[in-house]
């Protein structure tokens, strides 16, 4: 009797304890709402302990779903008790709110309470049921109410729907939820994909703006339901909490620039398109402070402003559409579909309409017409770009019909015309063949009056370099002679000794006195020092005989694969007379590839240069020392470098500008044609090379030369 008295008692407590909740339903799925006692903790200084010793801090909530608005850097504490009549041993707490920052979740074990916390500052991992929302499982008892605690913060709206199930019943309430965002994400992805072929079939940057929109539309909408802190980057205790505040920022930049490009408000209403820049101050705000981590200060900011943003859009394509243009028009009836869900979800967070599933997706199906509407309005752009190439069409037909009619008529005109040039232009064609003929003619004349004028210039110093190894031998050959004549004389006294009858003593006293007498040691060396002198001479002589036979292959047509060292050295070689040991000459060849060319021609260029560097190099120093003449070789993967220079009086910017020019000279009259350089400058185009000078009035010039390794 007592033990029935106890129970009557005990089920009437609970009946008027709200607090309290009787799960009793199998599969059944129970809000919470109105069984939730509340504490805010505004100072964040209380601890687990005080909270759960002082029940009278707590009060009843009056709402299903219990909606704290934003509650700044404070902590809510949410109560209930639960007793389990189903058969169930374990059930399952759902707190469908993904965005919060930290959630404390204490039930109670064996020695007292343990808790575990997640939520956006700490790593998925941490979540006891891994789930975009908050699932935790309870193990209430059947005959008693067990209490549980949850400590939340956030820095966004605090609307905390909470929900009492089994855990096949939450499993299957979530994975409907699930599927309406997964279409919703479908539509997304579809509609990326389809804009973006668009864009490169089309080629407008309209659509790629679009797609960029897309894209962030489907980041934000996924970041708002948690999918995006599961599997995107469920390790970033960084990014999480900034996340929701980056994408609502850049969701309404993006669209609010795909709607200036797609409507042209710059072009139809240009004033109130500057307004267009005041947004995006605003907005470019809340991301600088998103990262300073002033949440509190941008959530109202971004509240408040985005409903501003729709109805600036609304009305500027409103305004636009007024205009009769056509883009317009199916952009307010895309964009009503958005501002009704946004409008739906802000009276939602207010607390104006209930907390359900059409006004928690209300902005997701908002979002999802809207892509879907504007993706029609993007398409019906082709046919608008179609009408336009077909009415260009038309008008550039019957421009070319016109032109066709125009072109008739003149071509009557112009064909007398043509006829009476053509004879005029006979006449003047033959009077300027035969004066390119003698042109040609004259050409040629001076070309070779140049190599003429050159060779004859080097003649007395190229006998001059032949006649000093000849003038050594002929100069040993008199004492040569002379000693040899002495070596048989030695020979036959020699002879006359080895027919007497003496002995060999006395023999070899007799040859040694003869060769004291005629010094043989001395006639020996000096006769070695004549042969290597002749030999030197003989040497130096083929050297020069060689390195005019290399030079002088001035009229060699055809390319040749050649060594512009060897050619080079062949140059020295004949001006050699003009360096007169006074002029210091530098050397630094490296050891180049045989190249395609025109020896012969490219010794002519090296010998005009030379010269000419010589010529510079006497009029500042005249026979003093301290001239002295560079010559550099170098190569790389396609090219061949020369480099001659010298310390020569130099050249002024008027004086290298007519540098290549026919007939130029700086030289005095009877000392040069003023051909040499120009005959160079071509013949190095002929070689598909390069001729550049670098010079300063003073200090000396520097020719550099620069010739492909293979002739195309």
């Amino acid at each position: 009797m007592k033990k029935i008295l106890f129970l009557l008692i005990f089920h009437l407590f609970a009946f008027n304890c709200k607090s309290q909740i009787i799960y009793e339903s199998e599969n059944n799925i129970k809000a919470i709402g109105k069984s939730v006692d509340y504490f805010i903790d505004s100072e964040n200084t209380r601890s687990f302990n005080e909270i759960k010793n002082n029940p009278g801090l707590f009060k009843r909530s009056k709402l299903d779903v219990p909606n704290f608005g934003l509650v700044k850097q404070a902590t809510v504490w949410l109560r209930f008790s639960v007793i389990n009549k189903s058969s169930n041993d374990v059930l399952v707490l759902e707190l469908s709110q993904p965005m919060l920052n930290e959630v404390k979740f204490y039930s109670p074990d064996s020695l007292g309470y343990s808790f575990n916390v997640s939520g956006e500052d700490y790593p998925f991992r941490n979540r006891l049921m891994k789930d975009h929302n908050f699932l935790y499982e309870l193990r209430p008892s059947k005959d008693t109410f067990t209490n549980y605690y949850m400590a939340i913060r956030s820095s966004k709206q605090m609307m905390l729907p909470v929900f009492i199930g089994s855990k096949n019943g939450i499993i299957n309430k979530n994975l409907g939820r699930n599927l309406l965002f997964g279409i919703f994400f479908g539509i997304i992805f579809v509609m990326f994909f389809y804009n973006l072929f668009l864009y490169f079939t089309v080629r407008d940057s309209i659509y790629l703006f679009y797609v960029l929109y897309i894209l962030v539309v489907g980041v934000t909408q996924t970041t708002i339901e948690g999918f995006s802190f599961e599997f995107l980057w469920p390790n970033n205790n960084y990014l999480a909490p900034k996340a929701f505040f980056l994408f609502t920022a850049l969701v309404n930049i993006t669209g609010l620039e795909f709607v200036r490009q797609f409507l042209h408000t710059r072009r139809f209403i240009p004033k109130l398109d500057k307004f267009s820049l005041l947004i995006y101050v605003v907005y470019l705000t809340t991301i600088i402070l998103t990262f300073a981590g002033q949440y509190y200060f941008i959530y109202p900011i971004l509240q408040n402003f985005a409903g501003i943003v729709c109805l600036y859009m609304l009305f500027i394509s409103i305004v636009i559409a007024l205009k009769d243009y056509r883009p317009a028009k199916f952009f307010v009836i895309a964009w009503i579909p958005l501002i009704l869900g946004i409008i739906i979800y802000v009276l939602k967070d207010v607390g104006v309409l209930p907390y359900n599933v059409f006004t928690n997706y209300s902005i997701t199906i908002g979002s999802s017409l809207e892509v879907i509407l504007l993706s029609f309005a993007l398409a019906d752009k082709i046919n608008i770009f179609r009408k336009e190439k077909e009415v260009s069409q038309a008008q550039a037909l019957d421009a070319l019909k016109e032109n066709e009619r125009i072109v008739k008529e003149q071509n009557v005109i112009l064909e007398g015309k043509v006829n009476e040039r053509t004879f005029e232009l006979k006449l003047s064609n033959d009077g300027l063949n035969k004066a390119m003929t003698e042109l040609k003619d004259a050409q040629s004349q001076l070309v070779e009056s140049e190599k003429m004028a050159s060779l004859g210039q080097l003649t007395a110093g190229i006998a001059h370099e032949i006649n000093n190894p000849i003038n050594f031998v002929t100069s040993n050959v008199k004492p040569l002679n002379r000693d040899v004549m002495l070596l048989l004389d030695a020979m036959e006294v020699i002879e006359n000794l080895a027919v007497e009858k003496i002995d060999e003593a006395e023999k070899k006293r007799k040859i040694e006195e003869y060769k004291n007498e005629i010094d043989f040691d001395y006639l020996k060396m000096e006769i070695g020092q004549l042969l290597s002198g002749i030999g030197e001479g003989a040497t130096r002589t083929a050297d020069i005989v060689k390195g005019l036979r290399i030079f002088s292959r001035l009229d060699e047509d055809a390319l040749k694969k050649a060594d512009i060292n060897e050619g080079l050295d062949s140059t020295l070689v004949i001006t050699n007379n003009l360096l007169n040991n006074v002029i210091r000459l530098e050397k630094k060849y490296s050891n180049l590839p045989l190249i395609e060319c025109y020896p012969g021609k490219l010794n002519q260029v090296f010998l005009n240069i030379i010269s000419n560097a010589v010529y510079a190099i006497r009029k500042k120093f005249g026979s003093n020392q301290g001239g002295v003449l560079s010559i550099a070789t170098s190569f790389d993967e396609n090219y061949l470098y020369v480099k001659i220079g010298d310390n020569g009086t130099g050249m002024d910017e008027k004086t290298k500008k007519r540098l290549f020019e026919p007939f130029f000279t700086t030289k005095e009259v009877g000392e040069g044609t003023g051909l040499g350089l120009s005959i160079a400058y071509n013949t190095i185009n002929k070689h598909n090379g390069q001729m550049m000078v670098n010079s300063e009035l003073g200090v000396g010039t520097e020719f550099i030369i620069r010739l492909p390794l293979v002739q195309k």
